[in-house]
C-alpha cells in the first residue's frame, strides 16, 4: 500500500491542533482514527510526517547495476540463469541466487523470446 502524501498527513495534525476531534477528522479525510492519532503523536515525538523506509534487506542487484546487467545479458544472450549468476558474481563478486537473478532480469524486461 502507497503512504499518504506528506500534504495530507499536514493536513490531518493541523487540523487536530486546530480543535477538530480525532473522529471528525478521521471521516473529514477518510483514514482512521488511529492514522489520525499516529501522526498527531509523531509530529510531537519527532516534528516530522515523512513516510519512513520501508523494512526489508536490499536487492542484490541494485537499480544502479542495472546498466551492467543489460550489457551482461546482451553480451550472452542465450546464456542459463545459473550462468548468467556465476557470471554476475565473477565480474561483482556478489553471490546471487537463481530467484534474485530472474527477478533482477524481469524488473529490466528483458525476455529470452525475442519478437521480431
Amino acid at each position: 500500500m502507497k503512504a499518504y502524501s506528506i500534504d495530507l498527513r499536514e493536513r490531518i495534525v493541523k487540523a487536530v491542533q486546530g480543535g477538530k476531534p480525532v473522529s471528525m477528522v478521521a471521516r473529514t479525510f477518510l483514514v482512521s482514527e488511529n492514522t489520525v492519532r499516529k501522526y498527531v503523536k509523531r509530529m510531537q515525538r519527532e516534528g516530522d510526517l515523512r513516510p519512513k523506509a520501508i523494512p526489508g534487506r536490499p536487492r542484490l542487484i541494485p537499480v544502479e547495476k542495472f546498466g551492467e546487467l543489460a550489457a551482461q545479458l546482451e553480451a550472452a544472450s542465450d546464456a542459463t540463469l545459473q550462468e548468467h549468476c556465476r557470471e554476475w558474481e565473477r565480474r561483482q563478486g556478489v553471490v546471487i541466487g537463481i530467484t534474485a537473478m530472474h527477478r533482477a532480469i524481469a524488473r529490466l524486461g528483458w525476455t529470452r523470446k525475442k519478437r521480431r
